[in-house]
């Protein structure tokens, strides 16, 4: 997000963790305004059913933005039924070249059960290669933990909830407010 346009927005941690046939995406419910709380219990991970194919779509950034960003979505994989993949890259292109679209400020993790994207407005559509992905203001402290717990036996929802745990306690931008949303591949 380009903090110059929009300074002291803060406030938002998604973690997405793939393990065992499963994909996890925990959030906190943590959105500031500079150094002041405006809610403790926001919703940011949505489900799409299009064309009968759940998916989990959680994001950072400005809601309206985001919310845009989430109806191309379902409508990209409307026209491409299953293919997830291919719905997100053509999301990222629109993103960047669409001269609405490219003003939008959000970042997106995007999951089916089995494959895990994180979107960005630069035209980016990243999979992890750790079976780890995280965006918002905590997000590289809760991607820090999440890879380091992956070694471990640990279920998806464990290594989630005590990441998400680590980054509330290191951000003062996310809190301990956790919902966790489960998807299977």
């Amino acid at each position: 997000m380009a903090e110059d346009k929009f300074p002291g927005w803060h406030g938002t941690t998604i973690l997405g963790v793939r393990r065992g046939g499963e994909v996890v995406v925990a959030y906190d419910g943590q959105v500031s305004l500079g150094n002041t709380v405006i809610k403790g219990t926001a919703r940011k991970v949505r489900r799409l059913s299009p064309g009968g194919r759940e998916v989990v779509a959680g994001f950072a950034g400005s809601t309206a933005d985001a919310f845009t960003l989430l109806e191309r979505l379902e409508k990209k994989l409307e026209a491409a039924p299953g293919q997830l993949a291919r719905a997100c890259v053509e999301l990222a292109k629109d993103w960047r070249m669409d001269k609405y679209l490219r003003n939008l400020e959000a970042m997106l993790i995007v999951t089916d059960g089995r494959d895990l994207f994180v979107i960005t407005g630069a035209g980016d559509v990243l999979e992890p290669e750790h079976d780890v992905a995280a965006i918002g203001s905590g997000g590289n402290f809760a991607l820090a933990a999440a890879r380091g717990l992956m070694p471990t036996d640990l279920s998806a929802e464990e290594i989630a909830r005590k990441a998400m745990a680590i980054a509330a306690d290191i951000c003062v931008f996310t809190n301990g407010n956790l919902t966790v949303e489960r998807i299977r591949g």
